[in-house]
């Protein structure tokens, strides 16, 4: 006898929600979006029809999706999709997923970006998150946005197209090396800042995100150093240099952009109330 033709949505959302309360911070919330995914059925129709019905092609995909996450893949490299800014970006393993915290990096970047046309590179955009919302919210901007990864141009790529940005060009550089002899009224950047050794990183993000993108030398700092030494030959007189950081690098950053040279030298709180976004502005000749 073959497997049933429908089953109980509320029976199969309860029993996940069961299984994913070791593996998950939301599990209620993680079940539905499952759903959502597999069906087409939205949290608010979940809702409004609560004794809805799976097919046995829908079990059978959910139990797939549902085993990837109770084994610890995050959920939005199951989903293939993550929420940033006021967008849905298409992610994957490749690239880092966006977090709410770099949205207070794309803040702060508007507050300096307040004439147009204006120019911004994104150093390691990974999905584009950061380069896109800032193009989408200036659009007399134009942002270049740089990555030594292929696979992770992609992916942005990807996310360009789908939202029709036409004032963003992506282009493959490790750092600065593409750039040429370009200059730009802000440079933004959330560069690996993770030292290898940290005790404080999720098993979850240490097993499944890029290590490229997360894990620097020097406790975190080599990239950030590198960039702050290098950013005044691409920066505009009075162009901004802001970067996002760990939560406890606020006063190394601080000290690094002081000793190169820039000045107006602040750091930004984020949600959770840790200095996250560091910027400066670089006015020397």
């Amino acid at each position: 006898m073959g497997p049933p033709i429908n089953s109980s949505l509320p029976a199969w959302r309860d029993e996940t929600i069961a299984l994913l309360k070791n593996s998950s911070d939301s599990p209620w919330l993680d079940a539905e979006l499952l759903i959502e995914h597999v069906t087409g059925a939205s949290r608010t129709r979940q809702h409004q029809e609560p004794n809805g019905s799976l097919s046995s092609d829908n079990v059978l995909q959910l139990n797939v999706l549902r085993q990837r996450r109770i084994d610890g893949v995050p959920l939005a490299y199951i989903l293939e999709t993550a929420h940033f800014w006021t967008l849905e970006l298409n992610v994957s393993p490749a690239v880092l997923i966006p977090r709410p915290e770099t949205e207070l990096l794309v803040e702060r970047a508007l507050q300096v970006l307040t004439l147009e046309p204006s120019t911004a590179l994104d150093l390691g955009t990974g999905s584009g998150a950061i380069a896109l919302a800032i193009a989408s919210e200036r659009p007399g901007c134009t942002v270049l946005a740089c990555d030594v990864s292929e696979s992770a141009l992609i992916v942005a790529r990807t996310n360009q197209q789908k939202l029709q940005l036409r004032n963003v060009e992506l282009r493959h550089s490790n750092w600065f090396r593409a750039i040429g002899d370009q200059r730009f009224d802000v440079i933004v950047s959330n560069p690996p800042y993770i030292g290898k050794d940290d005790p404080y990183v999720q098993s979850d993000v240490r097993a499944y995100e890029p290590h490229l993108a997360l894990f620097a030398d020097d406790d975190g700092m080599q990239a950030l150093q590198l960039i702050i030494q290098q950013a005044p030959g691409y920066l505009k007189q009075h162009g901004w240099l802001l970067l996002e950081h760990g939560w406890q690098q606020a006063e190394k950053v601080q000290d690094l952009l002081e000793s190169r040279g820039f000045d107006s030298v602040a750091s930004h709180a984020d949600l959770a109330g840790h200095l996250r976004v560091t910027e400066a502005r670089f006015s020397s000749p």
